[in-house]
C-alpha cells in the first residue's frame, strides 16, 4: 500500500497510485489486485474452520473485501474490518455491503507500515499486501500488535525464490506474461519495484527475528489440497500470539 506522506519510513509510494487505481478500474486491474479470491479463500476458509470462528477478523490490505465478505456472510456473528488505503475502492465496498446487508463489515482507511486501528482483534491478515510495502520489518510489528493476546496474524509474502521469479519476469515481461496474464507487461516491473529490489523480502528466520515467534505454514494446518503454484515463494503463513 505505497504511501503518500513525507514520513521517511514510508518512501515507497512511487509503485501504485491506489486511488487512481481504483477510479474506475478495468476488470484486469481488479484481477490483479484481487489474487485472494483465486488462491487464498477455501484455504483460509479451513483455517478458521479448525480454529474457530473469530469475534472479531481484520484485513489489512483488503482490496475488494474478498475475505472480508467471505467472513463475514460465513460467520455473521463476526465483527470484520477491512481496512485499505484507498478511499474509492473503500466506498464502493461500504455500497456493496450495504446493498448485501452485511450489517456486521466495516471499512476504514489504513496505510502500512502504519497502522494503529486503537483496537485488537482475535485475527488479522494481510494478503499479498507487504509486497507494496518497503519498511515491511514495522509492518509486521504494527499488524502483530494489532492482534489479541490467544489470536493469530495470517499474511502472504514473498522470500528469495519470489524475489528471483520476478525479477526474472521484470527482464522480459512480455515474455513471461500472456494475454492471460493480470499483470500489465509495460507496468509490471514498477509495480513490483519494491520485491525485484529485495526491500521487502522476507523469510521465517527474519519474521522470528521481528516478532520474536516462529511463523507457521498454512499448509501445515489445513493440508495441501488447495496450495497455489507459487506456494514455495510466495509463502502463506499464520504466527500465533
Amino acid at each position: 500500500m505505497p504511501g503518500t506522506n513525507d514520513d521517511p519510513t514510508t518512501q515507497y509510494r512511487d509503485t501504485i497510485d491506489w486511488d487512481d487505481y481504483w477510479t474506475d478500474p478495468s476488470e484486469a486491474d481488479r484481477a490483479a489486485a484481487s489474487p485472494s479470491a483465486h488462491l487464498l479463500l477455501e484455504p483460509f476458509r479451513e483455517l478458521l474452520d479448525e480454529w474457530g470462528a473469530p469475534d472479531t477478523y481484520a484485513d489489512v490490505g483488503c482490496g475488494t473485501g474478498t475475505t472480508v465478505f467471505d467472513v463475514a456472510e460465513r460467520h455473521p456473528a463476526t465483527e470484520v474490518v477491512g481496512y485499505d488505503v484507498a478511499d474509492p475502492l473503500l466506498e464502493s465496498n461500504r455500497e456493496h455491503a450495504h446493498e448485501e446487508g452485511d450489517g456486521n463489515v466495516a471499512f476504514e482507511h489504513a496505510e502500512l507500515p502504519r497502522f494503529d486501528p486503537d483496537r485488537q482483534f482475535e485475527v488479522v491478515s494481510a494478503f499479498y499486501t507487504l509486497v507494496y510495502v518497503a519498511d515491511v520489518e514495522r509492518a509486521l510489528r504494527t499488524l502483530y500488535a494489532a492482534v489479541e493476546p490467544g489470536g493469530h496474524l495470517v499474511f502472504t509474502y514473498h522470500n528469495r525464490m519470489g524475489r528471483a521469479h520476478y525479477r526474472g519476469v521484470a527482464e522480459d515481461p512480455h515474455e513471461h506474461l500472456g494475454e492471460d496474464s493480470p499483470f500489465d507487461p509495460e507496468t509490471f516491473a514498477e509495480r513490483f519495484q519494491l520485491l525485484i529490489e529485495g526491500e521487502n523480502v522476507l523469510s521465517h528466520d527474519r519474521i522470528e527475528e521481528v516478532l520474536g515467534t516462529r511463523p507457521r505454514s498454512v499448509w501445515s494446518v489445513v493440508g495441501a489440497d488447495h496450495r497455489y503454484r507459487a506456494w514455495r515463494h510466495n509463502p502463506f503463513v499464520f504466527v500465533p500470539k
